[in-house]
């Protein structure tokens, strides 16, 4: 008996995908488990799994097809020696946008551009409806520009039409002062010059909404602070140096593993941070669960350290690789990468001096880290060199208000620069 394949629901957000690449072609032989099919939904690239055995009969949605309905047929399953149900039919791909060069503007065409202006308030007004007046284009334009009603002007050009010289020497009539029209939306030269037009992916649409949403919907605060890196560097390279050099208990630990623990003890001492906000009630989660912003080839994806606080340096070490690794790979589960009680974005590796990150609704706040540089501070009344990094908070002033938002930065930084609390 013939089973369908259906588009499958891969994250709680999806309410269509595009299906990317079939990786089986019609009577390939199938098993449960075996991947058959690259889905992009509104989160990631994934990919499906077939649930029954058999031969791949028929592929109803061949590949780029978008806008493919949740539980809409994209392939039909049969047994060895079965045939097709002669009511499936495929699906015909969407045609995809290929990128555009738009010609330039030719010289020909350029006039058009910047024919029929607009008149502006209290010029002359148009002759009655029926009476047609003849007139050079210049001339009204003038007319226009002056409120000269063209029906009481005598022309001496060719078969009595108006020229510029009737125009100019009329009197024009009294008229308000004229009012601006509203600035086009683009300029016309933007519109039509040289350009490629590249189809935005399903993560990017989605990427675009939640930002906007998030940054029109939740009122941001930020707290910035400098924090000094020596004391956290300095663990690192002496807990570094007492791995063993390979084998199943070698690790290296990163600077972003060492600051993921420290954001998840800091949660845990200042909690009420670690929460949502609905129109109901404050949620106060019982979990870190720390998302990490990692970079894709479409955008950006957050992969959850769970339980971050519980976990030892080298715990969250080999899960973040791992999550990064495959976060990248398009190979996250949904679980992995949906829900989180609190975000980090680091961009110290490409040198940023300071930024402020979006919020990841439904989460409270978002750390941004930036690079760490050799500054000059002062202490104890004497200038001397430290490794000094910015972080911004950037928070959900519904949830978090500035004092406990400066009250969490204010003991990260103390965390940070007494950093045995994350070994013991």
């Amino acid at each position: 008996m013939s089973v369908n394949i259906l588009m499958p629901a891969l994250s709680p957000t999806m309410t269509e995908g595009k299906l990317s690449r079939w990786l089986k072609k019609e009577g390939d032989a199938i098993h449960s488990g075996d991947v058959i099919a690259e889905i992009e939904t509104d989160k990631a690239t994934m990919e499906v799994e077939a649930v029954d055995d058999g031969l791949l009969g028929r592929i109803l949605v061949s590949e780029g097809t978008e806008g493919v309905k949740v539980n809409a047929p994209i392939a039909i399953v049969v047994a060895e020696g079965e045939s097709v149900p002669d009511d499936a039919a495929p699906v015909a791909a969407a045609p995809a946008a290929a990128p555009v060069a738009a010609a330039p503007v030719s010289e020909a065409k350029a006039p058009a551009i910047a024919a029929a202006p607009a008149v502006p308030q209290g010029a002359a007004p148009a002759p009655a409806q029926g009476t047609r007046v003849f007139a050079s284009p210049l001339a009204r334009r003038i007319a226009a520009q002056k409120g000269i009603d063209l029906s009481g002007v005598k022309g001496s050009g060719p078969n009595g039409r108006i020229v510029r010289r009737d125009v100019e020497s009329a009197t024009a009539a009294p008229v308000a002062a004229p009012v601006p029209s509203p600035a086009p939306s683009a300029p016309a030269a933007a519109i039509e010059a040289p350009h490629t037009a590249v189809p935005n992916s399903t993560i990017r649409k989605v990427i675009a909404r939640r930002l906007t949403e998030a940054k029109s919907t939740i009122p941001h605060f930020y707290v910035a602070m400098d924090v000094e890196l020596d004391a956290l560097l300095d663990l690192r390279a002496k807990l570094n140096a007492a791995s063993p050099a390979e084998g199943p208990g070698a690790f290296k630990l990163s600077v972003n593993d060492m600051l993921i623990k420290a954001v998840a003890v800091t949660l845990r001492r200042v909690p009420k941070v670690n929460a949502s906000y609905t129109e109901d009630a404050t949620i106060l989660y019982d979990d870190v669960d720390v998302s990490v912003a990692v970079s894709i080839a479409d955008g950006l994806i957050t992969p959850i350290v769970r339980q971050a606080d519980r976990k030892s340096l080298r715990e969250i070490s080999e899960d973040a690789k791992d999550l990064i690794t495959r976060a990248r790979a398009g190979k996250l589960k949904p679980q992995e990468f949906q829900g989180g009680s609190f975000s980090i974005s680091n961009m110290g590796m490409y040198g940023v001096k300071e930024f402020s990150a979006i919020i990841n609704p439904p989460q409270a706040a978002i750390l941004a880290i930036a690079a760490a540089e050799k500054r000059a501070v002062v202490k104890d009344d004497a200038i001397r060199i430290a490794t000094v990094m910015t972080v911004t908070l950037s928070v959900d002033h519904r949830v978090v208000d500035g004092a406990l938002a400066a009250e969490w930065v204010s003991t990260f930084r103390s965390v940070v620069e007494s950093p045995l609390s994350l070994v013991v």
